[in-house]
């Protein structure tokens, strides 16, 4: 079995942490570097159901998206949230790596990950990482559909692709307007809309976003917009990553058991429809709820 000093470094190398953001925190919380590993659990979020899950699997290393400390702390006592996530990890053998905008600009990545599961072509980043000569690296993705379809009908294959959620899948635009070309960004993304706008997509897929951005955007373009939860839109990269690593475990024959979280920790639980939708604008009813995509959580 490898020790966790050299799973990590295998990690570093799929997502160095050089092409993190300056704000954020990536890389590994807690663990010990000489410890055995033979089993990897990937997940979107550091929470406690998550900590739970691991120990229960047996894993020594959690593998997560999000940071647990985003911003720092100065405590990690057990009477905090977070700091009990830290104390049941350290407890039971389990150590917790962070991979997030990283993951983000890595090639491929976590926008790669939510293309694929969309089934569109990927052509190129969306905001390039300037450092990469191959082109191939940075923030989100410019994507084709292989058939044009109607912004109805997009919104329907999100909500079947993805994994169910309560907020399912918001669209803005025409329902029959033609969608050929799709800018994607896993997570948060109307920080992009500029981007977005230059690259002359006929819609962007994304999740987050905020009135007032989503407001200016459709005032300035047609662009249309697909609002999914942020959680679902990176769930798919943990099923890219734990496929990486595998082949990574193949290759060195560490025999590691690598395996993918199904659990929902999106925040949201429950969604009501309004009482009275204007006809003009309203989706189809399969659209306007997601629905589980085989081998995605439910």
């Amino acid at each position: 079995m490898p020790r966790l000093s050299e799973v990590i470094a295998a990690l570093d190398a799929l997502w160095p942490a050089d092409l993190a953001e300056s704000w954020d925190a990536v890389g590994t919380v807690c663990g010990d570097p000489d410890a055995e590993v033979s089993r990897v659990l990937f997940a979107v979020d550091p929470v406690q159901e998550i900590a739970d899950e691991a120990v229960r699997l047996g894993a020594q290393l959690l593998v997560t998206h999000h940071p647990l400390y985003l911003r720092g702390t100065t405590t990690v006592a057990a009477s905090t949230c977070k700091g009990r996530v830290v104390h049941d990890l350290i407890k039971n053998d389990v150590a917790l790596h962070v991979a997030h905008t990283n993951a983000d600009r890595a090639d491929p990545g976590v926008s790669d990950a939510l293309a694929g599961a969309l089934d569109l072509r990927v052509v190129r980043p969306l905001v390039p990482d300037p450092a990469d000569r191959n082109g191939r690296r940075g923030l989100g993705r410019i994507c084709e559909l292989e058939h044009p379809l109607t912004l109805a009908e997009l919104a329907e294959r999100a909500a079947k692709r993805l994994p169910a959620t309560a907020q399912g899948i918001r669209a803005a635009g025409d329902p029959d307007a033609l969608i050929r070309t799709v800018a994607v960004s896993g997570g948060s993304g109307d920080s992009l809309f500029d981007d977005v706008r230059a690259a002359g997509v006929d819609a962007f897929l994304t999740a987050d976003l905020r009135h007032h951005p989503a407001s200016e955007a459709r005032e300035r373009t047609p662009l249309a917009l697909l609002d999914a939860a942020h959680w679902a839109t990176e769930w798919p990269w943990c099923e890219l990553a734990a496929a990486q690593l595998d082949q990574i475990s193949d290759r060195n024959g560490w025999g590691l058991r690598v395996h993918v979280s199904h659990t929902v920790t999106d925040p949201w639980t429950a969604h009501a429809a309004s009482a009275h939708p204007s006809p003009a604008t309203t989706l189809p009813a399969s659209a306007s709820r997601a629905s589980s995509s085989s081998g995605a959580p439910n």
